[in-house]
């Protein structure tokens, strides 16, 4: 696969417009939007080129990236980083977007069954039950990579007899998190056409990110103020 930087030098005619690329694309993913797509261009995943009046163009790459992006988030729940840092090493090594996924992304991607949960993250049953019934882990037969660090974490609180129950205001205060962010976006929210709802999914997890920022430096804070 040729780099960003070779296809925007030699772009090849027959470049797609972002409403051809929609039109391509749509069919297997039928939640993409024109905002999706230039929010995957703003996180790397592609860099098509532009015409002299500013509108985007997409080459064949770029087509074949985002759809293997796009594939990796709705059927291995990948992260976009994770997914970017893929995309280079295709680049890295000139291979297309259908060679096969490295172990390393495969191993990160994976769902686990209660048992496997319970073994990689080194829990017992019933700290598992305690999480769940405690609102901190979602009931499932399968979980992503997200509740195995959960539950890691977890497992080190438990060890200075913290327990799921303990936690529950960090999950009260999560939902105030959402809240916020919903009340911040519910111009976006209240309308119906996908340009908006796409706009709205690229600044929430801005705005949880900063909320987070925020927790973080009041938490240290605090810290610093109990042991000075």
């Amino acid at each position: 696969m040729a780099s960003h930087a070779s296809r925007e030098r030699s772009a090849p005619t027959g470049l797609l417009s972002i409403g051809q690329v929609l039109a391509r694309l749509t069919p297997e993913f039928p939640k993409l939007t024109a905002s999706k797509l230039r929010y995957l261009e703003g996180e790397g995943i592609v860099t098509p080129a532009r015409t002299e009046s500013g509108y985007r163009k997409f080459s064949a790459g770029d087509l074949e990236r985002l759809r293997l992006a796009l594939t990796l988030q709705r059927d291995r729940y990948l992260p976009l980083d994770v997914i970017r840092e893929h995309l280079a090493a295709l680049d890295a090594a000139g291979s297309s977007a259908d060679a096969e996924l490295p172990a390393s992304i495969v191993t990160r991607a994976r769902r686990y069954r209660r048992d496997e949960l319970l073994a990689a993250a080194g829990a017992s049953t019933q700290l598992l039950n305690d999480a769940v019934s405690g609102g901190m882990i979602a009931p499932s037969d399968t979980h992503p990579e997200s509740t195995v660090a959960l539950l890691r974490a977890l497992v080190a609180l438990d060890r200075y007899g913290i327990e799921p129950r303990h936690l529950r205001p960090l999950r009260q205060s999560a939902e105030r998190d959402v809240a916020l962010v919903q009340s911040a976006l519910s111009t976006l929210l209240r309308r119906t056409d996908s340009s908006s709802r796409g706009k709205a999914g690229e600044i929430a997890p801005e705005l949880a990110a900063r909320l987070d920022e925020v927790r973080t430096i009041l938490v240290k804070d605090a810290l610093a103020h109990l042991l000075s």
